[in-house]
């Protein structure tokens, strides 16, 4: 919570702090040249030069004070305004009385602003009001009777410090809106990995075991119904609250039967990060699709490597490795497939098409909303994690085509740039 907090400033007062900084030492500066040009008029100069040398050194030595909110403590607040009331109340015991009557600068002019301004930034405009209205008092003060001047001067501090004070409260309520939008889309994507991870391995594991119990009868089908009823659970606790969101993971490209029988299409094999996983080093995605090739899919594929980056491989990888599972699983015993490779310079194609019965009319909405995400979380959400796309065509009693396009980030191997 403090280094998100440190970010926050960082993001959003920190320009203002540096400004203040730097308005000081100007205004400061500016305050001491007005007293050289009008020297001649001062009744007590050495009363103005004794508070310019404070200033000065006040001003000086105060820079780390206005360097963060944290350094500019409310003590410090206090003293700064000090100062400048100070300033104020003083201008008519130096200067000279037709000058204060005329509406000349008081001693610290406008660096006054500069301490109204801290508590603006500090507290927000609530601060800033408390500030801003005693510069007004001692203004007045100084003056001995409201004038137009005055006044003008007065609003105008008034004012200016009040709004950025506003200003900085909804700008500070943005950042902590945004740190928790952050901090909720972090857990989504947490979840959403652990969900895609379970979906690849656990539920599919339950949902085996809940079909060869069936088969096998006795205690084996009581196994396959405590399976299956975990499945169910599972599944309704790793679909709710999911959102579209980025990762990048490593996914095994091998294959694995789903009901324990050869002759399966195949089924993706979730896996965590290795540590031979470089980012920077790209993978030959045929190597990876290869061992999806059997003798009910047809693998066709570019005579070149096809490269990408290693963990967009696999994750393309598993994706192609959900698409036959659900051949497998939904198309029937007898139903084949094919997966076909495209190296575009800029982008990656995979297609997957089976000659099944098809997919019918929202049915994957019906199994979205049941918790199961083959299509939506293993297929489409890895495409879009990945910055591609998964386009689903199914005509009833014509197959199902799934087209899987990654766009490069990496050189294309035949010498051409991929896109970013």
């Amino acid at each position: 919570m403090a280094e998100r907090e440190r970010v926050m400033r960082m993001s959003v007062e920190q320009p203002l702090w540096r400004a203040l900084s730097g308005y000081r030492v100007l205004t400061m500066l500016y305050a001491v040249g007005l007293f050289v040009s009008g020297y001649e008029h001062f009744r007590r100069p050495g009363v103005a030069i004794g508070y310019y040398a404070v200033l000065s050194v006040w001003t000086l030595a105060t820079l780390p004070r206005v360097a963060n909110a944290a350094a500019c403590t409310k003590r410090f607040l206090a003293v700064d305004l000090t100062v400048a009331l100070s300033g104020i109340l003083l201008t008519p015991v130096a200067d000279s009385p037709a000058r204060v009557l005329d509406g000349g600068p008081t001693l610290p002019s406008i660096w006054t602003a500069g301490a109204v301004l801290a508590f603006a930034i500090k507290g927000g405009w609530r601060w800033a009001a408390v500030a801003s209205t005693l510069v007004a008092a001692a203004n007045l003060v100084e003056r001995g009777a409201p004038a137009r001047d005055t006044v003008h001067n007065v609003v105008l501090v008034w004012v200016a410090s009040i709004a950025i004070g506003y200003v900085v409260e909804v700008a500070r309520a943005s950042e902590r809106t945004l740190a928790r939008a952050l901090e909720i889309e972090a857990a989504t994507r947490e979840r959403e990995r652990l969900a895609r991870d379970i979906h690849d391995g656990v539920l599919q594991v339950l949902a085996m075991v809940q079909r060869r119990g069936a088969v096998l009868g006795g205690e084996a089908a009581d196994l396959g119904r405590l399976a299956g009823e975990q499945e169910v659970a599972l599944r309704m606790l790793v679909s709710g609250g999911l959102v579209p969101v980025a990762r990048t993971a490593r996914t095994g490209a091998a294959t694995a039967d789903t009901d324990g029988s050869a002759g399966s299409v195949g089924t993706v094999v979730g896996g965590g990060p290795g540590p031979d996983d470089d980012p920077g080093s790209p993978l030959d995605l045929r190597a990876l699709l290869a061992p999806y090739a059997s003798a009910r899919v047809s693998l066709a594929e570019p005579g070149a490597a096809v490269l990408l980056p290693a963990p967009e491989a696999r994750e393309l990888a598993a994706a192609v490795g959900a698409a036959l599972d659900n051949v497998d699983r939904h198309a029937g015993a007898g139903a084949r497939a094919w997966i076909l490779v495209e190296d575009e310079p800029d982008e990656v194609v995979v297609t997957v098409r089976d000659d099944g019965p098809g997919i019918p009319e929202g049915r994957l909405a019906q199994a979205e909303g049941e918790g199961r995400l083959g299509v939506a979380q293993s297929i489409r959400g890895r495409l879009r994690d990945l910055g591609g796309r998964a386009e689903l065509l199914s005509v009833p009693g014509q197959g199902t085509e799934v087209e899987l396009t990654v766009p490069k980030r990496t050189k294309d191997p035949r010498g051409k740039a991929g896109r970013r």
